[in-house]
């Protein structure tokens, strides 16, 4: 599917019937390149959850909102993610939009999403592969998928 050309309602659609088809308990996933598509068409909210020391050091999505799932270098999970996440994205800050979660590889977010859609946010997608994507052989990322091995846009600090 092209990014420049996207029906966001069968992107969204399919995703969720994949998500039941898992029995995943949040929404569903979607996949970098449709997920960018949605929120340059203005169809969804892009919300990094990883720590702030990732987005600074390993780099991030411009425009994107930031509601980290675990934080410093433990990853200690944060305790008030739902309700961070709620006063940026949920009804009442306005935002009727997806909301669409990215971590490095598309594990915490998946974990968030589940969170959120068990706080009672139904609209809230995992993006799969992540940030940076899946490790290889050789225990590096992005050499076979994830946002950035997409040539999606990012931007370092």
């Amino acid at each position: 599917m092209s990014t420049s050309v996207i029906d966001a309602p069968e992107v969204l659609t399919q995703a969720r019937a994949a998500a039941r088809a898992a029995a995943l308990p949040y929404a569903g996933s979607v996949a970098p390149r449709g997920a960018w598509a949605l929120v340059q068409a203005g169809r969804a909210v892009l919300v990094d959850v990883r720590s702030a020391e990732e987005r600074h050091f390993v780099g991030h999505v411009p425009g994107s909102l930031h509601v980290a799932w675990a934080t410093g270098t433990a990853l200690n999970r944060n305790p008030r993610f739902v309700k961070e996440l709620e006063a940026k994205v949920g009804p009442k800050s306005g935002n009727e939009l997806p909301v669409l979660l990215l971590c490095r590889s598309g594990k915490r977010s998946a974990l968030a999403a589940e969170a959120a859609a068990k706080a009672g946010l139904a609209n809230v997608f995992n993006i799969q592969e992540g940030f940076e994507g899946d490790s290889d052989d050789h225990q590096q990322r992005g050499h076979f998928n994830g946002w950035r091995f997409h040539s999606l846009p990012w931007r370092q600090d």
